[in-house]
């Protein structure tokens, strides 16, 4: 193939993957393999042993779970870093020199990234309606690319609102519905408590700000025709961004890492009441400031009409490598893992996760895995099921998010130099455009 002939292929992959109304075969202009030619049969002498890389907590429970209640698969699982500089980084070196896993977990931000890049199996014909019928429709529309299934979900991740309910009190303030609201909560909070603060805001971290775009029906990418378009600092984007830059200018939020000693810090001491995050936190802050236990609580994420919203501030999915022999025995695996009560129990039984089924039915195992008594004794996950139905069903992600989050977080890195939200996103639609450019993608005007 010639060097223009593979750009053309690049352009055609690359506008295909995340257009379900082209007809252009994703298959054809990548490259991947379509996984029911790699079946995966088992050998008569043994189980199929398929390889899996993830990160997700508990995941090591739920392999010992499946290894020992299955004798036709075994999984051989190596846990690596989250991340773009992490996980994903091993992953692709992995991929382009042909010893990628069987199996690996991936955000549904990063999956179009890996799909386009050709890193991943087309699974469509082992994963019949029944199955994708399992899972939330949100799901299963974010690992639906061009008509096609290239992941199987695990999880979700609405936003939810966890705060201090002694802080709150003592402030006079109540839970907000609305982001005007929970402005106006955070004002009351500084003039009543001065050294606490309602909020963190994350430099190292552009999930937030994407799922605040989300929620209020921004649309960052999206395709027309044989193009992408690239709208990052779009205006239906501008309010959020102003939002937030007014919370940080007016000193209502702290801005330090995330889950970092820093932050920790300022939960253990009060100086932060209010954590903006998603079902998965409920986990990460009860291990966090474990002997606040019975003082916090959680709440609906505000919305801008006060009307039930969300955006996803993450969630995982599992995918099978394009060079995969075994792709039957991984998809086992990764469909108990993410249908059944025993691998979601598996997972949550530590203690360690909260995080939400993609797999509805699943909800009362995960509600009675997980202890509520940091949380007084609140049914969280019935919470969280109403914000699952709330998550916005049309949005995008672009096929760089790499690049994209590596420009975020570069220019939030700036915001106590001087540096504003407002050129971080006009920064990171730059950086995107330039590497879509560079990828020989085509990208609307």
């Amino acid at each position: 193939m010639s060097p223009t002939s593979s750009r053309r292929s690049r352009v055609r992959l690359a506008v295909a993957a995340l257009s379900a109304t082209m007809a252009v075969s994703l298959l054809a202009a990548c490259g991947g393999s379509d996984a029911s030619t790699a079946t995966g049969a088992k050998a008569s002498s043994g189980p199929a042993t398929i390889t899996f890389w993830g990160w997700a907590k508990g995941t090591e429970d739920v392999v010992k779970a499946f290894n020992a209640s299955h004798t036709d698969v075994k999984v051989n699982f190596e846990k690596i870093p989250s991340g773009i500089a992490g996980g994903y980084a091993k992953l692709t070196t992995a991929a382009k020199a042909g010893n990628a896993p069987d199996l690996f977990n991936v955000e549904y931000g990063a999956l179009p990234d890996f799909v386009t890049q050709g890193h991943v199996a087309d699974i469509t014909s082992l994963v019949p309606d029944d199955l994708k019928s399992k899972y939330l429709p949100q799901a299963t529309q974010l690992t639906t690319l061009a008509g096609k299934t290239w992941a199987l979900p695990l999880d979700v991740a609405p936003q939810a609102l966890f705060y201090r309910k002694d802080l709150f009190a003592k402030a006079g303030i109540t839970p907000p519905a609305t982001w005007d609201e929970f402005r106006a909560a955070g004002q009351k909070l500084k003039q009543r408590i001065p050294n606490s603060r309602i909020a963190t805001f994350f430099p190292d971290d552009a999930g937030p700000l994407e799922a605040f775009a989300w929620q209020s029906g921004a649309r960052w990418f999206g395709t027309s025709d044989d193009s992408w378009n690239v709208r990052i600092n779009g205006q239906d984007g501008k309010r959020v961004v102003d939002y937030w830059q007014g919370l940080i200018s007016d000193d209502l939020v702290r801005v330090m890492p995330s889950f970092s000693q820093q932050w920790t810090a300022s939960l253990e001491k009060g100086e932060t009441a209010a954590y903006v995050g998603a079902a998965w936190g409920g986990g990460v802050l009860k291990g966090t400031v474990a002997d606040q236990a019975g003082k916090w609580a959680v709440a609906p994420v505000p919305s801008w009409d006060g009307k039930p919203a969300s955006g996803m501030l993450g969630g995982t999915t599992f995918a099978v490598s394009k060079d995969s022999k075994n792709a039957k025995a991984a998809l086992t695996f990764a469909e108990w893992a993410t249908t059944t009560p025993e691998g979601i129990k598996a997972r949550i039984a530590s203690g360690t996760s909260s995080m939400f089924p993609a797999s509805p039915a699943l909800v009362p195992t995960a509600r009675s895995a997980f202890k509520v008594d940091f949380y007084g004794g609140q049914d969280i996950y019935g919470l969280f099921t109403e914000a699952a139905k709330s998550i916005r069903p049309d949005w995008q992600w672009g096929p760089a998010m790499g690049t994209t989050n590596t420009a975020l977080a570069d220019s939030f890195g700036k915001l106590a130099q001087g540096g504003t939200l407002s050129a971080a996103v006009d920064s990171a639609q730059k950086a995107t455009t330039a590497e879509l450019a560079n990828r020989g993608i085509k990208v609307a005007q």
